[in-house]
């Protein structure tokens, strides 16, 4: 899977995480591939599934390590 861009919003806490992820998202076109990287676990339930509800695609939720966790979205086309 080809990354197009990554965002790291280790140390934001909800509803921020969601903000930064969306403004980022809406800078890439159609079809492209948003890396999140987030230390806020609730963040992998809330943001997912605001992505979802906008009609973008949660590619990947998964723990990287104890404190770390990546979301991978594809923008709607």
């Amino acid at each position: 899977m080809k990354i197009d861009s990554t965002l790291d919003i280790k140390g934001e806490v909800c509803p921020y995480t969601f903000v930064r992820s969306k403004l980022a998202i809406e800078e890439m076109e159609p079809g492209q591939v948003l890396e999140i990287i987030t230390d806020h676990q609730p963040a992998t339930q809330n943001v997912p599934r605001s992505f979802e509800n906008e009609g973008h695609k949660v590619l990947e939720i998964a723990k990287i390590n104890d404190r770390e966790w990546r979301m991978v979205v594809q923008k709607k086309s």
